[in-house]
């Protein structure tokens, strides 16, 4: 069988969305003949490869990079007959639709964007998508209210459990706040320049408590003007920044943090602008695989990451954030606590969890 993946955001960007996809296709490959489109220009740039090993660290040496016209300036006629020649089209759409002749056809939705797709022709391009899922109930409901369109399922993105508790098993916990997400202003900012001002209460506040404690932030650049502003903000604080790691040294760092931040979505409606949340949350998830106590904002996906077990770690308020935080931070037994719910609850995100509903819909 020959399954063809799409994501229009590859070989840009290297996110939740990308990893999903790479995810998807490493596991489908142990079974059948996996491509990934790619535009016609990166068509055999062996880099693009090299980067998306790095992100993971691991081989892709058996997912195939093919060029395609999907995505340019192409015709309609050539772009239909390129998707013909595949058993599975599966497209993580970033909002557009297109008509593909695979045998079968899944469509991914993994942001909330409140797209009218009410239009005969719309919904005749999604009746073309005979299986459709998303990320988290959260974009499910979004999307079956506004576009309109029935969802099938929730996929949630894969959390590679295994190999991050092996990695936390061997690794002491240290007196490390550790927030990851790449820095940008556009769509759902992880906003590090909020987690920065709390950081500076939390200091100013708590000095005694948070003696030796330090903030850091791990993700790669898309905004350079944005991180200027929050190393500005910085200035005398225990903060540091690490915008080119591998997969290895990222989870090293989970392994050594003791809670974990994120405060995407803060002083968003997710009424009005449901894209600018937190869609799921996957690096919420890897960090409580790694035993990270997640202290996160409680709106879009988060909550469904936490799950009830981790509810009262929500927070909607920067004082309730820096509050809670202080609390795990002087309580030892809390902490040791809500590190071991937090490591069972990110089971639900584990590969077996993952490669079932994935086969099932294949």
């Amino acid at each position: 069988m020959k399954v063809c993946l799409y994501s229009p955001y590859i070989p840009k960007h290297t996110g939740g969305g990308e990893k999903y996809i790479l995810d998807v296709a490493t596991s489908l490959a142990k079974k059948y003949i996996v491509s990934i489109a790619v535009p016609q220009q990166y068509a055999g740039d062996a880099l693009i490869v090299k980067k998306y090993e790095k992100f993971l660290n691991r081989s892709l040496d058996n997912i195939s990079f093919v060029p395609s016209p999907l995505g340019s300036t192409a015709n309609f006629i050539q772009k239909l007959l390129w998707t013909r020649q595949f058993d599975v089209m599966y497209y993580l759409t970033d909002g557009s639709l297109f008509f593909s002749l695979a045998k079968k056809n899944i469509l991914h939705v993994q942001v909330p964007l409140k797209i009218d797709h009410s239009s005969w022709f719309s919904q005749l391009k999604l009746k073309n998508w005979q299986l459709k899922n998303t990320n988290s109930q959260f974009t499910k409901e979004v999307v079956e209210a506004t576009w309109p369109v029935k969802i099938d399922l929730v996929h949630n993105p894969l959390v590679d459990v295994d190999e991050i508790s092996s990695i936390s098993a061997v690794t002491k916990k240290e007196k490390i706040i550790l927030s990851v997400g790449r820095f940008f202003r556009q769509l759902h900012s992880k906003r590090q320049d909020v987690l920065i001002d709390i950081f500076r209460k939390l200091i100013t506040k708590y000095p005694q408590e948070t003696k030796s404690w330090k903030l850091v932030f791990i993700g790669s650049v898309e905004d350079q003007e944005y991180l200027s502003l929050i190393k500005r903000k910085k200035r005398d604080l225990s903060v540091e920044f690490y915008h080119d790691l591998n997969r290895k040294e990222l989870l090293k760092w989970y392994g050594k943090a003791s809670i974990y931040w994120h405060a995407a979505g803060f002083g968003i409606d997710p009424e009005k602008n449901p894209q600018k949340t937190e869609h799921f949350g996957v690096s919420t998830a890897e960090a409580m695989a790694s035993g990270c106590v997640p202290i996160v904002y409680g709106k879009g996906g988060q909550p469904e990451v936490v799950g009830e077990e981790l509810q009262e770690l929500l927070w909607l308020k920067q004082s309730e954030c820096l509050e809670k935080t202080v609390q795990i931070i002087t309580n030892q037994e809390l902490r040791i606590k809500y590190q071991h719910k937090a490591q069972q609850r990110a089971k639900i995100f584990g590969k077996d969890v993952f490669e079932k509903k994935l086969f099932n819909m294949i």
